[in-house]
């Protein structure tokens, strides 16, 4: 069952320990049965899936017909490279893969987000997060974008928009989009919901193989295991 915005609000504001912390939070904010949520100012991607001599993003001017091509690249030698070899700049070319279990692969450079807007690539995936720090308990948060976010074709998480009971933390995003696309600080890039569940409790926030819990800002993937027992047991 889903908490409606009145029901959030109550949540937050009664007495003791509150089920719910958003900060900061602003009444304009709130919606029927959820709340939004802003992009904080910093992005990050993995240095490995960068071409080398290509900008992960370009600050905008503010007008498209003031970009080209060109702007995706550091110098004319490296766009001039591009041009004639198209293929080493393609990220389809396996020379960029992400390998989960390689902790090298999950090493991140920070990019800011100017005031005047960062045009995001199609063929880059960023890592985001919310300017919004939230606490949980006895409830199921997860995210989602907003139907205008959606609509310009911006996705704001892949499979981790569903939080845990005790997540404590800046959510982070996993965020593409479809055209070149201007994402500006602090603009409404999605929204939180709440949900009960029925069962005993097991709190993020008290499981020590908890990876994310209390993070801040944009962060990295964990590696991902390999589990031996699993063939153990076939």
């Amino acid at each position: 069952m889903q908490l409606t915005g009145p029901e959030i609000l109550r949540r937050m504001t009664a007495k003791g320990k509150p089920d719910i912390i958003i900060e900061p939070f602003d009444l304009r904010c709130l919606g029927s049965n959820s709340y939004d949520l802003h992009l904080a100012d910093t992005l990050r991607v993995y240095r490995h899936t960068l071409p080398n001599g290509m900008k992960p993003a370009i600050e905008y001017k503010g007008a498209p017909l003031l970009h080209s091509m060109r702007d995706w690249f550091h110098d004319e030698y490296d766009y001039l490279r591009f041009r004639k070899n198209p293929d080493i700049y393609d990220i389809r070319n396996p020379r960029y893969l992400v390998d989960p279990t390689n902790p090298k692969h999950h090493e991140t450079i920070d990019i800011k987000i100017p005031e005047t807007g960062l045009i995001l690539s199609p063929d880059v995936g960023y890592l985001g997060s919310t300017i919004e720090y939230t606490e949980t308990r006895n409830l199921f948060p997860y995210i989602d974008g907003k139907s205008s976010v959606g609509r310009n074709f911006i996705l704001n998480h892949h499979t981790a928009g569903r939080g845990d009971d005790g997540f404590c933390g800046e959510w982070t995003l996993e965020i593409r989009v479809l055209y070149p696309t201007v994402v500006y600080p602090n603009m409404r890039i999605g929204q939180i919901y709440y949900e009960k569940f029925a069962g005993n409790r097991m709190p993020y926030d008290k499981n020590p193989a908890s990876h994310y819990n209390g993070q801040r800002g944009p962060t990295a993937a964990a590696v991902i295991p390999v589990d031996d027992f699993i063939q153990k047991k076939r």
